[in-house]
C-alpha cells in the first residue's frame, strides 16, 4: 500500500501527523526521511501532540532519542542526523525499543542502514513548490492497517 500526498504547510504537516499517529494502536516502527527542514520533526510533533503530549516536543537531535511513556503505548522519537556510525544503535539500547508496546519514530533512518528490521511504514518527504511531496509506504500489515484507519491510501 502506497500513498502520495501534497503537504501545503506547517499546520497540515502537523495534522498528517495526528493521523498517522492516531491510527496506531500498538507499538511499531515508522522512519522518516527527507532533506533538512522538509518537515519530519512537524510530522512527529503533530502525532504527539494527538496522543496527548503536553508542553515542548523537541527534536532529539543531540539526544538522539526522546522517549514519551503514554496511557495505552510509549512512544520513542529518535533523530538519527547525529549518529556517526549505526553501530551506535546498540550502544544506545535500540533493540530495547523495539517491542508492541513502544512506537518507534525514527528520522533519517538511512543513517542506521542494516541495522533498521521491522518498519512497517516508510514516510519521505521532499520540497515541492507548493509545500511538501509525501510519500508514505506500507512494509508490513500492521503498516496496511495503519494506512488504511489514517485513510491514507490513495493521492
Amino acid at each position: 500500500m502506497h500513498a502520495e500526498l501534497l503537504v501545503a504547510d506547517e499546520a497540515q504537516m502537523r495534522a498528517l501527523g495526528a493521523r498517522l499517529v492516531s491510527a496506531c494502536d500498538s507499538g511499531g516502527v515508522i522512519t522518516l526521511s527527507g532533506e533538512l527542514g522538509t518537515g519530519k520533526t512537524t510530522l512527529v510533533r503533530g502525532g504527539l501532540r494527538a496522543r496527548g503530549v503536553e508542553g515542548g516536543v523537541r527534536s532529539p537531535t543531540y539526544t538522539l532519542i526522546e522517549y514519551y511513556p503514554l496511557p495505552d503505548f510509549a512512544i520513542a522519537h529518535f533523530d538519527l542526523y547525529r549518529l556517526g556510525d549505526p553501530e551506535e544503535l546498540e550502544y544506545l539500547g535500540y533493540r530495547d525499543y523495539l517491542n508492541p508496546s513502544t512506537l518507534c519514530l525514527i528520522e533519517w533512518p538511512e543513517r542506521a542502514a542494516g541495522y533498521l528490521q521491522g518498519v512497517d511504514i516508510e514516510v519521505e518527504l521532499a520540497y515541492d513548490p507548493a509545500g511538501r511531496r509525501v510519500s508514505l509506504r506500507a512494509c508490513s500489515a500492521d503498516g496496511r492497517r495503519v494506512l488504511s484507519a489514517a485513510a491514507l491510501t490513495s493521492v
